[in-house]
C-alpha cells in the first residue's frame, strides 16, 4: 500500500513562525523524522529539541518523534565535493528508507526552514523513490526561510529596484562576487566574505540561529563589522554547539 511521505517546513525554529498548513500536515501524518546528527555533533541535539518544542505546539494528542541517525559526509577531499555529497544523500536515502520500513503509516520528514532552498530533504525523498524499496507519495510542505528572516530582522528589501538577487554559498563567493552586486550567501563556516579584495565595497547584514533563543544580528560596512561577525559566530557555536547563519551582501 502507497504511503504518504510529506517533507515539512518548519521555518527557522521558532514555532510561532510555523504556517498553517505545516501545522495541518503534523496533525495528519503518523509519526515524524528527523536526522540525528548528535553522534559526531553532540551540540546539535538542541536541533532535535526545537523539533520537539514545535511539535509539542502544534500536534494536537501525543506523537511520535523518530530520530534517524545521519551518516557523516566524506570532507577529506575538497577536489571531489559533488562526489562526497552525492555519496552522503545515497548513504541518507538507505538510512531514512530503514525507518520508514521499521515503522509503519504515513510520516513526515520534518525539515529545518524550507525544502527548496540548500536543504536535501527532496534529492532525499526523490532517491527512496528511486529506489522502490518503500512504496511513498511525496508532498512538499513550505515553510519560512532563514533568509526570509533575516530580511524581515533588518527591515530589508532583498532586492534592488528592479534588480536581481543571487543566492550563492561561501564556497562560490569570492567567484560571484565579480559579477554580482546584491548576494544572499548561505553554508559560510569560514565567513568567506573577509576574503573578497574589495571589501570596503560591500555593506553586509548578518543573522545567526535565526528564530532561536541565540540569534543574533549584525548589519554595517563589511571592513567595520566583520570582526564582531565572526567573534559573535564564534561565541553562539562554543555556547549552543551549533551555528547557522547566513547573511546579504550589497554592493555600495
Amino acid at each position: 500500500m502507497t504511503r504518504r511521505l510529506a517533507l515539512v517546513g518548519l521555518g527557522p525554529g521558532d514555532p510561532e513562525l510555523v504556517t498553517v498548513e505545516a501545522a495541518r500536515v503534523l496533525n495528519e501524518v503518523d509519526y515524524f523524522l528527523v536526522a540525528d546528527k548528535t553522534a559526531s555533533h553532540p551540540g546539535t541535539a538542541d536541533l532535535i529539541a526545537m523539533r520537539e518544542a514545535i511539535c509539542e505546539r502544534h500536534v494536537a494528542g501525543e506523537w511520535t518523534l523518530v530520530p534517524v541517525p545521519d551518516p557523516e559526509r566524506d570532507r577529506d577531499d575538497p577536489g571531489d565535493y559533488a562526489g562526497a555529497v552525492r555519496d552522503w544523500h545515497e548513504a541518507r536515502a538507505q538510512a531514512f528508507e530503514r525507518a520508514l520500513l521499521e515503522h509503519p503509516g504515513d510520516a513526515a520528514i520534518l525539515v529545518w526552514g524550507d525544502p527548496a532552498l540548500y536543504d536535501s530533504a527532496i534529492r532525499l525523498a526523490d532517491r527512496i523513490v528511486e529506489r522502490g524499496v518503500v512504496d511513498v507519495t511525496v508532498e512538499v510542505i513550505p515553510g519560512l526561510s532563514s533568509v526570509q528572516l533575516l530580511a524581515a530582522r533588518h527591515r530589508l528589501v532583498l532586492n534592488v529596484i528592479g534588480g536581481p538577487i543571487t543566492i550563492t554559498t561561501g564556497r562560490r563567493l569570492v567567484d560571484d562576487a565579480v559579477d554580482h552586486d546584491n548576494l544572499v550567501v548561505m553554508l559560510d563556516g569560514a565567513l568567506a566574505c573577509r576574503d573578497l579584495p574589495d571589501p570596503a565595497a560591500w555593506h553586509i547584514w548578518w543573522g545567526a540561529n535565526l528564530g532561536s533563543p541565540g540569534e543574533q544580528l549584525v548589519a554595517g560596512r563589511l571592513p567595520e563589522v566583520a570582526g564582531d561577525i565572526w567573534e559573535r559566530r564564534s561565541a553562539v557555536q562554543a555556547d549552543q554547539g551549533w551555528v547557522m547563519d547566513t547573511y546579504l551582501l550589497r554592493r555600495v
